[in-house]
């Protein structure tokens, strides 16, 4: 082996040798590296160096200094540390001439060194001082076998033979020497997790750090420009540790194969998984997107590029991973040392926005390198912005024309690639010209009126900017350009310019633009200016543009210049005209005096009319007295101006009745006629009363205003009857108004006929609340409360916006005048033709009916017996109607409208329902039956279908009260009053209360009967078991007639005896059978069908007036026999005189007085099947028939008891007095059932209050008559007695016998065939059987008085 010195001198020839060579060589490369191996001898360096020689050029450098890399390979690495001590020792610098080249070693440093590792692997160390250059810096691979002392330098594995490059002085670029990056990275340990590793503070906690960052500091030392290795927490799912591992950058190899050898610095308790390493890197990725603004629609590309190479990427949004779709395209790109991936997001929406996230994974045996990177994007809509939204233009406006309107679209920012077009939409293409500037397009309208007509005034054209920003968004924006056109306006008018007050008027006002939004009407009168609120008096239509303002009243509220405004959008168009109202008493404010009175021949009367002072006109006045007009004078009389003419009838012949009327005439011709005077002509002689309120005769009237002269408030209205008794007018009836009252009443008059009643009708309720509620004490009076109920009347007309103080006040009013203390007044008022009580409660609907929503809701309102509540039929509120009212009486109603009714109304429909608790009391009760609970009203607006479903539940008042209707007040019930009415509405009783269902809508109620006592029932058990036995008396009657006919009709006054008293049978039978049914029904309180009561009214009416009549044929046939005794009529004739009477003349007034009353619904009453008393009358229909029926049979039965008691030959002995005396009881009992003389009690029954007997003697009596006709008609009849008899004790060979002599003489033969048939041949008067030996005598008159009295027998 050479010694260190031979080494040495080795060194220094081979820097001599590059020297030399360097300076012949101008391609020399100072990094030339020499291979010299120690056994090489002298010889070779000098051989070496005459080669040298030889290529070396003679001249003269100039002094270089040159880095020279030698590397020296000793094939025993003992040598190292001896070479490296010479090094150090060696004195330096050292100059030498080798070749005439001077040379001179500055410095000699070990820079690198390697050691030998397997076959064909070296590792290499940089030495103190020196570091890897950066190039190499990524390809350094730790030495497997590494030490744990952090002092020794590390050792990378390098190809062998080793060419470098080498280590170099450290410095900044050197490897490992920049800036250190925290690699995140975690490993598991397959063991049991164990809670005190969550504490750094516990033992455990603190061992597994110590051992793993001792472990991981060994491993990781190497890595170029490491740290330190520390742990940065445990997590359980066996044990996860994640450290921290600060070093320079390493590559995924280096990484891996620190990783590999971590095990050897850890016990294998630790059960460390190798194939579990993994980091994760989030700041070594280059994350792009393009473009830079995103908007709704755009394409969009995110770009994820690593220094690095990685097949397997990740895209992210948020958590969720993307998949290559329908809106998503991922590429991915591997080069040599990079890899990129790009995300291409096609229709990108706002939803899209949000975090996402690349992931690129490199993966091998001991490592999972993880480069991870997140970006949040966000995507805005493409918002315009427009400079208007709406514009309106006016088509010919002038100015419009010259400075036309610029539409403009601009998004907030600018964006270079940003482009834009206009589309224009609509009836009216106006066009303009676009332009664009940065974030802007514009469009500048050319308007034209051509293009523009009147019938197109107020048409929308759609303008649409659309922008794209070029990256595939576009968004649009549309502006609405209303085109307008001034409109033209004419107004005309009835009447030229004037017109009287009281006399009607109607304006009409046109416009060429037919697309308005809203007419007005005003009226401008001085400096106030007052707008016509009135629905019913205006009348608008579209096509043609068109508004009537009609004026059926005009007074002076009418007066002034007329503005009619036709509003299209902002735009308003008018004209206007000139109404002059000219004064003019209304009929209604004249007052006449006399109103009626008498008046004597060629005696002067005054007439009178007089008018409010308040008027500055002069009229021409005259009195007209039976077409005769007559000039009066004028006189001022304090608040009046009067009128007065003395009018004296001079020709005293002619009619007695006068009427006379006052005219008055304004300056523009005009005229008002008064009410009428009423005058009767009264002769000198009849004269009774005479004083100064007039003259009359007894018993007369006499009428006069009640106008109080020396009252300065007002005018009083009303009028005063007098009557004349004893020679004195006294006052009989007083029905003035007071003067608060009379000013109301013409306060309202003007207010409905005023422009503006609307506006003015609050202020007009609380004034008639204060008063009302003031003057209750004193206007208790027929009169005034009558007055009140027609202002009610008037302003319920008036729709009234539904604020909680005007309803308050209309309501206050209304219980005011029901209060108790106004019973007495009602039912007075109650006997009018026209109810004011049923006046009240329309106006109370009307009112409810006119209410306008505000806000959408109609307050809940109380007035003490009054209560209102109300909804607004909207999409939000409830889709049913459910109201519960409760009075101070503790009763209460529930009002259900289902869901069905309420859809089938308009939108801001009203339903408002009203509960009274005294009203349904002064209302008129139907009979026998009483309000038995609140009345409820409740009323619907807009358009409602016919049938309309409504639930109320009642509580009863009277729990005592039976046989519950539910009944609804009918307004149109009869021509001129109303009433209860059951149709439509169903009761269902439960417990304490009653259920009504009615298909329609007004104001409904409960009537209840008292409970039945007693008597009651006595009298209808009479009834019923007497009908009982009436109708089977009636049948057994007539089955015996039927048996008997051949025996007891062998002569004619028999005959038609039995046919009456047969006849009489059947229809009594018929009409009790009719009777019974309805009567049923009635008392199980089921609904009857109207057409059913009908018929069965009509029915019962027929046939009980059969029977009467009947009766009557009887006692004319008896009549006749006993007072015509010598005259005789056929068969025939007397059969056909009954049949008309006995049934022609009932069904002739049957039919008349069901087509008189069934138009008016007055037929029959309202709760029991019979001829109505209370409206039409029609009962009378069978009273009046009756009760001459009863009085002609009472006149023939004076008549026959007198032939009865009227002695034939000399006196009559006491045996003949007593057999006359039975004849007269026999003629009594038989006669008063049979000619219907008990129907004479229901006289007394008519009568109000009459006594209980005859009610149960008129019962009793007509319910047994069937049984008194079976009885003293037929049973008591001797011949039929015997017939009985005869019939029976006949033997059967007897029987035969006859009936074959009988098949031969019979006519008609079936008549006597078939029972059936013979009791209609019967009734029909048709005998079976003709004896030519008993033909009927007609001389003797003694034999026709036999045949007379057999009918008594």
């Amino acid at each position: 082996m050479p010694s260190p010195i031979t080494a040495g001198l080795h060194c220094l020839f081979l820097l001599v040798t590059a020297c030399c060579q360097s300076s012949q060589d101008s391609n020399f490369h100072p990094s030339i590296q020499y291979i010299i191996d120690s056994t090489l001898g002298e010889e070779s360096f000098q051989s070496e160096m005459q080669r040298q020689k030889r290529n070396m050029l003679i001249f003269d450098p100039p002094p270089l200094e040159y880095t020279v890399d030698i590397e020296v390979s000793l094939m025993d690495s003992c040598f190292l540390e001896p070479v490296k001590e010479y090094f150090k020792k060696l004195s330096l610098p050292v100059s030498t001439n080798i070749s005439n080249v001077e040379m001179t070693v500055s410095n000699i440093s070990i820079t690198t060194v390697c050691l030998p590792s397997g076959e064909n692997k070296s590792c290499c160390s940089c030495e103190n001082g020196y570091a890897w250059p950066s190039a190499v810096c990524s390809d350094l691979i730790t030495c497997p076998s590494v030490s744990l002392a952090p002092a020794l330098p590390c050792s990378y594995m390098m190809e062998k033979p080793f060419h470098g490059p080498y280590c170099e002085p450290q410095t900044e670029d050197s490897c490992g020497m920049g800036e250190p990056i925290i690699m995140n990275m975690s490993v598991r340990l397959d063991t049991d997790f164990r809670d005190d590793l969550r504490d750094s503070s516990s033992e455990l906690h603190k061992k597994y750090k110590a051992d793993l960052e001792k472990a991981f500091n060994a491993s990781y030392r190497c890595l170029p420009g490491f740290v330190s290795a520390t742990v940065t927490g445990f997590w359980p799912g066996s044990v996860f540790v994640n450290y921290e591992v600060k070093a320079g950058a390493a590559s995924f190899d280096q990484i891996a194969n620190s990783n590999k050898i971590v095990p050897q610095f850890l016990d294998a308790l630790y059960r460390l998984n190798q194939a579990t390493f993994t980091m994760k890197i989030t700041d070594q990725t280059n994350f792009t997107v393009s473009p830079v603004d995103i908007f709704e629609g755009d394409t969009v590309r995110l770009t994820c590029q690593i220094n690095s190479t990685s097949k397997n990427v990740t895209w992210y949004h948020f958590d969720q991973i993307i998949s290559t779709g329908f809106q998503y395209l991922i590429e991915t790109n591997i080069s040599r040392k990079t890899s990129w991936s790009v995300l291409e997001i096609t229709n990108i929406t706002v939803n899209d926005s949000g975090t996402y996230g690349c992931t690129f994974t490199n993966s091998k045996h001991f490592h999972t390198l993880i480069y991870k990177a997140m970006k949040t994007i966000a995507v805005s809509p493409l918002h315009i912005t427009p400079n208007v939204n709406d514009i309106d233009v006016i088509c010919n406006s002038p100015e419009t024309q010259t400075n036309s309107p610029l539409l403009s679209c601009c998004i907030d920012r600018h964006l270079p690639s940003l482009t834009g077009d206009w589309k224009v939409n609509g009836a009216i293409s106006i066009t303009g010209v676009s332009s664009f500037s940065e974030n802007c397009t514009e469009y500048k309208l050319n308007i034209s009126e051509s293009v523009c007509p009147p019938e197109k005034s107020g048409t929308v054209t759609t303008y649409t900017c659309e922008l794209r920003t070029g990256h595939g968004a576009r968004h649009s924006r549309n502006i609405r350009v209303t085109y307008l056109r001034t409109a033209h306006i004419t107004i005309t008018s009835s009447i030229n310019s004037s017109v009287s007050e009281g006399y009607p008027f109607n304006l009409t006002c046109e416009s060429d633009v037919s697309n308005y939004d809203s007419i007005s009407w005003k009226i401008q009168s001085g400096t106030s200016t007052k707008t016509v609120d009135c629905d019913t008096c205006i009348n608008n239509s579209k096509f043609p543009a068109m508004s009537v303002l009609t004026v059926k009243t005009a007074t002076q509220d009418w007066n002034g210049i007329y503005i009619c405004t036709f509003s299209q959008k902002y735009l308003e168009s008018s004209a206007n005209v000139t109404v002059k109202i000219i004064s003019l008493p209304l009929k209604q404010n004249i007052l006449i005096d006399p109103i009626a009175a008498s008046i004597q021949c060629k005696v002067q009367q005054a007439l009178e009319c007089c008018i409010s002072a308040n008027t500055v006109e002069d009229y021409t006045v005259t009195f007209v007295v039976q077409g005769n007009e007559f000039r009066g004078g004028k006189k001022m009389k304090r608040n009046l101006f009067c009128y007065m003419y003395n009018y004296t009838k001079t020709e005293c012949s002619k009619e007695k009745e006068l009427t006379a009327y006052c005219k008055f005439i304004n300056r523009i011709g005009q005229k008002v006629d008064s009410e009428r005077i009423r005058l009767h002509l009264i002769s000198d002689k009849e004269v009774s009363c005479s004083d100064s309120l007039g003259i009359g005769i007894e018993g007369a009237t006499l009428i006069k205003p009640c106008c109080q002269l020396n009252n300065t408030e007002g005018i009083t209205l009303g009028n005063k009857t007098y009557k004349c008794s004893n020679k004195k007018w006294r006052v009989e009836r007083n029905d003035c108004l007071s003067v608060t009252i009379s000013n109301l009443l013409t306060s309202a008059e003007s207010l409905v006929n005023s422009p503006d009643a609307k506006a003015n009708l609050p202020k007009y309720l609380a004034e008639l609340k204060e008063k009302t509620e003031k003057e209750q004490n004193t206007i208790n009076t027929s009169a005034n409360v009558g007055a009140i109920v027609n202002i009610l009347v008037m302003v319920s007309s008036i729709p009234a916006d539904a604020e909680k103080l005007t309803i308050q006040n209309f309501l206050s009013t209304v219980d005011f005048i029901v209060a108790d203390s106004t019973t007495e007044v009602w039912e007075d008022l109650n006997k009018e033709q026209i109810l004011k009580s049923s006046l009240l409660l329309h106006s109370v609907e009307k009112f409810s009916l006119h209410l306008q929503p505000v806000n959408n809701t109609i307050p809940p309102v109380s007035a003490n017996t009054l209560q209102l509540q109300g909804i607004v039929v909207t999409k939000n509120n409830n889709p049913y109607y459910n109201k519960s009212f409760h009075s101070t009486e503790n009763l209460t109603v529930n009002v259900l409208i289902g869901e069905n009714e309420i859809q089938t109304l308009t939108q801001n429909s009203t339903i408002v329902s009203v509960m009274y608790s005294k009203l349904g009391h002064i209302l008129p009760r139907n009979e026998t039956k009483y309000v038995n609970g609140l009345l409820i009203t409740t009323t619907v607006s807009g358009n409602k279908s016919q049938k309309f479903d409504i639930n109320m539940k009642f509580a009863k008042k009277n729990s005592s009260l039976k046989m519950p209707q539910c009944v609804f007040w009918n307004f149109t019930l009869s021509e001129h009053r109303a009433g209860w009415d059951t149709h439509g509405c169903i009761a269902t009783e439960v417990e304490d209360y009653v259920i009504c269902s009615c298909s329609h809508l007004t104001s409904f109620s409960i009537l209840m009967s008292p409970d039945k006592s007693s008597q009651v029932i006595f009298e209808d058990y009479i009834t019923y078991i007497g009908l009982a036995i009436s109708i089977l008396s009636l049948v057994a009657c007539i089955i015996i007639e039927s048996l008997v006919w051949k025996y007891v009709t062998n002569n004619t006054t028999s005959y038609m005896r039995h046919i009456c008293i047969l006849n009489i049978a059947t229809s009594l039978l018929i009409a009790d059978i009719w009777f019974i049914v309805t009567a049923s029904i009635n008392d199980q309180n089921q609904q009857m069908s109207r057409g059913i009561c009908f018929v069965a009214t009509f029915f019962i009416h027929l046939f009980y007036l059969c029977v009467f009549f009947w009766m009557l044929s009887l006692g004319l046939i008896l009549f006749y026999r006993l007072v015509f005794i010598l005259h005789n009529t056929s068969k025939t004739a007397q059969k056909a005189v009954a049949f008309c009477l006995g049934y022609g003349c009932p069904f002739v007034i049957a039919v008349i007085t069901i087509t008189v009353t069934l138009p008016s619904n007055s037929y029959t009453r309202k709760d029991v099947c019979w001829l109505n008393w209370k409206d039409s009358k029609a009962l009378l229909a069978f009273i009046i028939p009756a009760l001459i029926i009863v009085a002609m049979n009472l006149f023939i039965t004076a008549v026959v008891i007198i032939k009865i008691l009227r002695p034939a030959i000399g006196d009559r002995s006491n045996r003949q007095e007593r057999n006359s005396l039975f004849q007269i009881g026999k003629s009594v009992a038989i006669l008063t059932p049979l000619l219907g003389l008990t129907w004479g009690f229901g006289l007394a029954t008519i009568i109000k209050n009459s006594h209980r007997a005859f009610h149960i003697l008129f019962a009793l009596l007509n319910a047994l008559q069937g049984l008194f006709i079976l009885v003293f008609g037929t049973l008591w009849d001797k011949k039929i007695q015997e017939a009985l008899l005869k019939r029976n004790s006949m033997s059967k060979w007897s029987s035969q016998q006859t009936k074959s002599s009988s098949l031969i003489l019979v006519t008609p033969m079936l008549a006597m065939s078939y029972p059936f048939s013979r009791t209609f041949n019967n009734l029909c008067g048709k005998t079976g059987k003709y004896r030519v030996s008993s033909s009927e005598p007609s001389s003797s008159s003694s034999e026709n008085t036999s045949k007379s009295y057999s009918l008594l027998n």
